[in-house]
């Protein structure tokens, strides 16, 4: 007796990809083309997911590389807030557990806000560790935004409850931190561990934006967070500065 469609698309949605293959060359022998449709339809989502597979394990290669070579507890480090006219430096750092693949992370500037958010929380809660890691305004303005940017690493790292035996870290070395360490260019994109913790510190920043925009509503931080557009520019030049603008960025037109 065939099977009927609905019961098919339970199967089929249950099964892995091996399982797929086998059912499908069943199914070749059921001339129904709601059934053919069927095939076709899983037949592309499981390409679609084996595709996002491969990408993510090339992705992962430096964490391959270094769990082979019996490192333990690698952790990715990349920061968000570099380039804003206000606000602090956030950073995070990340290590994620070698048993447990989330195919999603990549860098957190190629997701949207609610893919940031879900994936976010995702990390948390399957990775070994994470930390966040701040550099404020005022140390911004003091020791210049590349030494604040370490600095919020070097506190993400050192937040971490497990010591990290190696960190992949996106375009920076981080000179005085006793740990091996390899720097990444484009790492948030290149490595799972560093596109981690880029898209934890995304979110982390952009709550904090959300919540001073609270307080200083006439500059819209909820929506630029705090970088540099028109009418952020704008807002600027109408009201003034607030506590949580970086002088130093906006000297050329105020």
């Amino acid at each position: 007796m065939k099977k009927s469609i609905n019961d098919l698309k339970k199967i089929l949605s249950e099964c892995t990809y091996e399982e797929f293959i086998n059912i499908k060359d069943i199914l070749k022998e059921d001339n129904r083309k709601s059934v053919k449709k069927l095939i076709d339809k899983f037949e592309n989502k499981f390409e679609l997911y084996t595709k996002k597979i491969e990408e993510y394990n090339n992705r992962k290669i430096y964490e391959t590389e270094l769990y082979n070579l019996n490192f333990k507890a690698i952790a990715g480090v990349d920061e968000v807030g570099r380039g804003p006219l206000a606000g602090p430096v956030y950073a995070a750092a990340v290590i994620l557990n070698p048993e447990v693949d989330i195919i999603e992370i990549k860098d957190s500037k190629k997701l949207s806000h609610i893919q940031r958010t879900i994936i976010s929380e995702k990390i948390k809660n399957k990775c070994m560790d994470f930390s966040i890691g701040i550099a404020t305004v005022e140390e911004i303005e003091k020791i210049n935004i590349l030494n604040a940017t370490k600095l919020a690493m070097k506190r993400a790292i050192e937040g971490l409850k497990t010591k990290p035996d190696y960190l992949l870290i996106d375009a920076i070395n981080l000179e005085d931190i006793n740990i091996p360490q390899r720097s990444i260019i484009k790492g948030d994109d290149l490595s799972i561990s560093i596109g981690a913790a880029s898209i934890i510190a995304k979110v982390e920043r952009d709550l904090y934006m959300n919540k001073i925009s609270d307080k200083y509503p006439q500059y819209k931080f909820d929506k630029n967070k705090g970088y540099g557009t028109k009418e952020h520019i704008d807002a600027i030049k109408k009201y003034g500065i607030c506590e949580i603008h970086r002088k130093q960025f906006i000297k050329n037109f105020i």
